[in-house]
């Protein structure tokens, strides 16, 4: 044990969490595997899904009134003061600058800082915040009538992609891959239009873009444009300017 005071504080609450967490997963387990009369199953499902409306009727009631939004993904755990964190500010800023709303997690590290930025233009700054046992919790710079909250994470994901004509991805782990995927999965089967996919931080994804040309494409699991899906940038002028040029291209006015 390391005996410098903060850090066996959080040594020591880290492990304690880490405790909880798995104590509430083995009890998840236990649960599903319960043994569960009919009527008790579709009471749950049903209640369940009265649930699922009243999350799909809110997200629609006050995503529709924003206008046109760009979703900024990427992780909850980056700190203010590093380089992605002030380039994800700097994204919502000249967003927010053009005329363009900012929807983000709602949460801390990337999210935090994409509405940091919208913030601080004034521009419309959305937070779709998810109920989490850990990492989540609404960030300061959300407008207050633009925080929405989410049990289930498919709804979020919904109002993520329905509600933005652009999609700014910055590092972060694996709940930022399924948003990006999503979003490429969507523009790919032609479930919504081709709005721009920018990754920010080509040494961060260089990796897995290497991958997916050297083994999905060559498996013959994706075609060769679909490798045109998405854009690879290292500064917030380049990403915004992807979007800026879309909107450009299709003569579309930011109307806020």
């Amino acid at each position: 044990m390391f005996y410098f005071g903060r850090t066996v504080f959080l040594l020591h609450n880290t492990q304690t969490n880490h405790k909880i967490m798995t104590e509430k997963s083995n009890n998840r387990i236990k649960q599903a595997f319960e043994n569960k009369d009919w009527p008790e199953i579709k009471s749950s499902n049903s209640w369940n899904i009265f649930k699922v409306m009243s999350e799909f009727v809110e997200g629609y009631d006050t995503l529709a009134q924003i206008g046109p939004c760009v979703s900024v993904f990427g992780s909850a755990r980056t700190k203010p003061g590093t380089p992605y964190y002030e380039m994800a500010v700097e994204v919502g800023k000249k967003l927010a600058a053009a005329g363009l709303g900012v929807i983000t997690g709602g949460g801390p590290g990337i999210m935090e800082a994409g509405n940091k930025g919208a913030s601080q233009e004034k521009g419309a700054s959305v937070g779709l915040n998810i109920d989490l046992p850990f990492e989540q919790s609404s960030n300061p710079y959300i407008d207050p009538d633009k925080n929405i909250d989410f049990k289930f994470f498919f709804v979020r994901k919904v109002m993520f992609m329905k509600y933005a004509q652009g999609f700014i991805v910055l590092p972060g782990g694996f709940g930022t891959l399924d948003e990006l995927f999503e979003a490429l999965t969507l523009v790919q089967t032609q479930k919504t239009a081709k709005f721009p996919i920018i990754l920010v931080g080509e040494k961060f994804w260089g990796g897995m873009i290497d991958w997916i040309k050297n083994t999905m494409l060559t498996e013959g699991n994706i075609s060769a444009n679909d490798l045109h899906l998405f854009k690879v940038v290292d500064t917030a002028d380049e990403a915004v300017n992807e979007i800026f040029d879309f909107y450009s291209k299709y003569s579309m006015s930011l109307n806020f």
